[in-house]
């Protein structure tokens, strides 16, 4: 399931792009627990392909998870992805952002239900820390729901100051985490 955005004109200065041009590889992680989260997720995986100067490369399995937090919420839907791509972290914030509003997101709630999810997990090899945006994504290391999925489509990925997914897998409790199969 690959997609690629399409490129600025010739000469255009596009300002969420980076300086070097180069590909970057990020992992997103993907949520949802309400309003038919199969269908939130499939549809901001397609808005995921359609992002601008990105290829979606990857995409783990779905699956179901408890929530984190207050446990008077659906269980959770969740994958991540692997996308190559120019736009700067922020850029690629915003664009997120945009694709969780079209899913009519609200922040009422830290872990509280959500129509849609999307957390930038990893940039590369980058420590990002702004007023914005946190990446490593914190607490991801202690997520099943983060690190089996990341496992299957990255094992070798490592996690800046906590070493490498599938050692962080060994380490945690992932038996409340089950496969989607009927997708």
């Amino acid at each position: 399931m690959a997609g690629r955005g399409s490129d600025p004109p010739a000469g255009a200065i596009n300002p969420g792009v980076r300086k070097s041009g180069f590909m970057a590889r990020v992992f997103i992680g993907l949520g949802s627990n309400l309003d038919d989260p199969l269908k939130h997720i499939q549809s901001a995986l397609d808005g995921l392909a359609k992002l601008p100067d990105s290829t979606l490369t990857k995409v783990s399995s779905l699956y179901y998870s408890r929530p984190i937090g207050p446990q008077d919420q659906p269980d959770f839907v969740n994958a991540v992805v692997q996308l190559e791509t120019r736009l700067t972290p922020e850029a690629l914030l915003d664009h997120l952002q945009a694709i969780e509003a079209r899913h009519s997101r609200e922040r009422k709630k830290k872990w509280g239900p959500r129509t849609l999810d999307l957390d930038i997990l990893l940039f590369d090899d980058d420590m990002i820390c702004t007023r914005r945006l946190r990446v490593p994504h914190p607490e991801m290391h202690h997520r099943g729901f983060v690190l089996v999925p990341l496992n299957e489509i990255a094992p070798n990925a490592c996690i800046i100051g906590h070493g490498s997914v599938s050692t962080l897998l060994e380490e945690i409790d992932t038996s409340d985490l089950s496969r989607v199969t009927d997708t």
